[in-house]
């Protein structure tokens, strides 16, 4: 009788695969080169196009495409490279997790975040995390929630607050939502158009805009602004996600910039920055915290979800 598919895999996971094939799957993926995968997984160069000769014979598929000046994964390549690093990342996490266990509770945590909740609830979040174990390491990334997803897919992250846009990906993330953000359109105090009088789309187009990059929900809802009164996107503007940065050039110049209400409370009740009244409509969809369904967080971490959580229920 033929082997069954499970115990095919059985047998590919428990007796051909090991840590070399998917520490040079990974180190392909981020190089796209065979040499420099193989220098940075210390090989030769003969022994990672063995190894990887070997896996695409196991498998029965390509798993990269040869091109005269390096290799570009498949369909099939891109989907083993993702698992082998969250694969890398658990023995990672387990390694630092005994250590833990047999040292007290330190370790290290990587949280990511989307910009709001990491300029709020992500500093008061850590600063709850080391009042009670000091020892731990906090490293925080900050992203869009398409790159923060990708990256806790990845193993790369433990924990992300940011959305879930592609449903493709849901079923293996568990979501645990915390809030909206309501978004309006914020300027210098003393900024023209708070003079104005009734603001129009048309007014808004002459403006100079700050704005997130190209892809955000931010981004492509005011585009349809303009679009839906037939307008011309604005011609003057600065693409950013950093708040200083975003801050600054709104006290120094009349640019508008769609923001969180929350994340420049403290510039409108200084009275350094204003809100414009104009109805954006601009509510985005609620952020939560996303962990990965299959995957047991470290003592560490699980410290660094029950700090958010404190935090975010505290009155």
């Amino acid at each position: 009788m033929p082997d069954s598919r499970s115990d095919r895999s059985d047998r590919f996971v428990r007796a051909y695969l090991k840590t070399r094939h998917l520490v040079l799957l990974v180190e392909l993926g981020r190089h796209g080169s065979i040499m420099q995968a193989a220098q940075a997984a210390n090989l030769t160069q003969p022994a990672a196009s063995k190894l990887l000769g070997e896996l695409e014979h196991a498998l029965g598929v390509p798993l990269f495409e040869r091109l005269p000046r390096g290799v570009e994964p498949t369909w099939y390549g891109k989907v083993l490279i993702r698992r082998a690093g969250a694969s890398l990342a658990e023995m990672d996490a387990a390694y630092h997790e005994v250590m833990e266990l047999a040292t007290g509770l330190r370790g290290r945590v990587a949280l990511g975040a989307i910009l709001t909740p990491a300029a709020t609830l992500v500093p008061a979040a850590i600063t709850l995390l080391k009042s009670r174990h000091a020892g731990i390491e906090v490293s925080v990334d900050v992203d869009s929630s398409k790159a923060l997803v990708e990256k806790l897919r990845a193993g790369e992250l433990d924990i992300a607050i940011g959305r879930i846009g592609d449903p493709a990906v849901a079923a293996e993330l568990h979501f645990a939502p915390l809030t909206d953000e309501p978004h309006c359109l914020i300027v210098r105090a003393g900024h023209p158009l708070l003079a104005a009088g009734r603001i129009t789309v048309q007014d808004l187009a002459r403006q100079g805009w700050i704005l997130p990059p190209a892809g955000s929900i931010v981004r492509d809802r005011i585009a349809a602004l303009f679009l839906s009164a037939g307008l011309e996107q604005p011609a003057e503007t600065v693409t950013t996600m950093a708040p200083f940065v975003v801050t600054s050039l709104l006290g120094r110049s009349d640019m508008v910039a769609p923001m969180s209400i929350e994340l420049v409370q403290p510039y409108l009740d200084s009275g350094v920055l204003a809100v414009l009244p104009f109805e954006l409509n601009l509510r985005m969809d609620m952020y939560g915290v996303i962990t990965r369904r299959q995957h047991r967080l470290s003592p560490a971490a699980e410290a660094m979800l029950e700090a958010l959580r404190s935090y975010h229920q505290a009155p």
